[in-house]
């Protein structure tokens, strides 16, 4: 018998849903200018593919998830440079990648001065299939 997919939103833990719920919506109200630029590219299958911004896979939030393709995009802020916070995004990256995501990392800066470049990278990323930025 086949194996049932696991989507993300299954994979969030039930004991921390509520109170990343409430998170995840709080950062939907309040959303960096990065975020804000991007999500009007990735919104509505604009570039052919369906995102969502804030969404909870296990104990944390993604900023963007395309679930079809098991692809997280972050953008990272300033205080993702301080080095307790470099450790945790490599923990979760890890986390994440080992359920089967892509994570692709932006800064805030990178959006901000270059969104088609962000944005391309993320279509080419889907469209060829790849699983590392080296192979871009």
């Amino acid at each position: 018998m086949a194996n049932k997919p696991v989507y993300g939103y299954e994979m969030a833990d039930p004991v921390t849903y509520e109170l990343l719920k409430d998170f995840a919506a709080e950062n939907r109200n309040k959303p960096t200018e990065g975020e804000t630029i991007l999500w009007e590219y990735l919104k509505s299958n604009r570039q052919g593919f369906h995102f969502r911004r804030q969404h909870i896979i296990g104990l944390f939030i993604a900023d963007f998830v395309c679930l079809k393709h098991k692809l997280v995009v972050e953008i990272d802020g300033l205080y993702h440079q301080l080095p307790e916070q470099q450790t945790s995004d490599k923990q979760r990256t890890e986390w994440l990648e080992d359920k089967g995501f892509k994570v692709l990392r932006f800064t805030n800066e990178e959006v901000l001065a270059n969104t088609e470049t962000v944005v391309n990278v993320i279509k080419t990323y889907i469209s060829k299939g790849i699983t590392t930025l080296k192979q871009l």
